[in-house]
């Protein structure tokens, strides 16, 4: 039997107080779902941690003209409801009112989503990708900044002494969609996701989720669709380029193998394209 293990949980009111916690070793409770499969996996649950949810600032979404603030501790649920109806953010929204059930979308957060370690099928990721996001960090030395798809590819490291904040977005979109496909038989984890964004220049973004291990840009068909004037939001032609410019390696899962998740995107990218012309604002 293995021998008990005294645990410590803190519900930290102030950043000062998480910080303080941070320095004796406590790990943020972000991903708390996640957190608790670990020993499933192998992984030993940490034996401090602690909770952001009492700190105020971090339960905000503040929305100004031409940015928005969301808290780390900002839930799936509020985050659909404070952004329903903002041009640009039906992508985002989507995301956060589709992801995993309404249970979980009532306490999941935005930080717990994004921090969630080795979690591949974050619905929020790749959607603040084509946000072109800023993650805000506190860390020993002070607050920095840094773009998402950077912080989604050294969270190890800057997660080891800094905490989420706050997630800072420009509004400069007209339009966003995000499109998922999940396997009933596997739960509600998606098998491939993949967002869409277009800016006031008519550029589009895209961003892919679930396929890798780490959500990124799709910077190799973003850059096919800048350089094709036929694909013009063409689902058809642009289904056509997904294909022609696949540069994924799809990992395996018990949900569903690397080549499949591979051969879903091209038909999500269709209806990403769909999704987007149905807004009425690419004309």
């Amino acid at each position: 039997m293995a021998p008990s293990v005294e645990r410590s949980f803190t519900a930290a009111s102030t950043i000062e107080e998480a910080m303080a916690a941070r320095r004796q070793g406590a790990a943020v409770l972000a991903g708390g779902t996640w957190m608790m499969r670990d020993p499933r996996r192998g992984v030993d649950l940490p034996e401090a941690v602690v909770a952001l949810h009492r700190i105020p600032a971090l339960s905000k979404v503040e929305i100004e003209p031409d940015h928005v603030v969301i808290g780390a501790a900002v839930t799936h649920a509020v985050l659909g409801r404070a952004l329903h109806g903002a041009a640009g953010f039906e992508g985002l929204v989507a995301a956060a009112e589709n992801a995993a059930n309404p249970g979980i979308r009532r306490v999941a957060t935005v930080g717990g989503n994004l921090c969630a370690l080795d979690f591949a099928a974050a619905d929020l990721a790749p959607a603040l990708l084509v946000c072109e996001a800023t993650v805000e960090l506190e860390t020993f030395e002070g607050p920095k900044l840094i773009g998402i798809s950077d912080f989604l590819k050294d969270r190890h490291a800057l997660l080891a002494e800094a905490i989420v904040t706050r997630i800072h977005l420009r509004r400069d979109l007209v339009a966003s969609a995000h499109i998922r496909l999940p396997l009933r038989k596997a739960g509600d984890y998606p098998v491939a996701i993949v967002s869409l964004a277009v800016d006031k220049d008519k550029r589009c973004r895209i961003a892919v989720g679930s396929v890798e291990p780490v959500a990124r840009r799709w910077t190799a068909l973003e850059q096919a669709m800048a350089a094709d004037s036929a694909s013009a939001f063409d689902p058809e032609r642009t289904a056509e380029l997904a294909l022609e410019h696949n540069d994924f390696q799809g990992r395996d899962g018990k949900e569903a193998e690397g080549w499949y998740r591979r051969q879903v995107l091209a038909p999500l990218v269709k209806r990403g394209v769909a999704a987007l012309l149905k807004t009425g604002r690419l004309v």
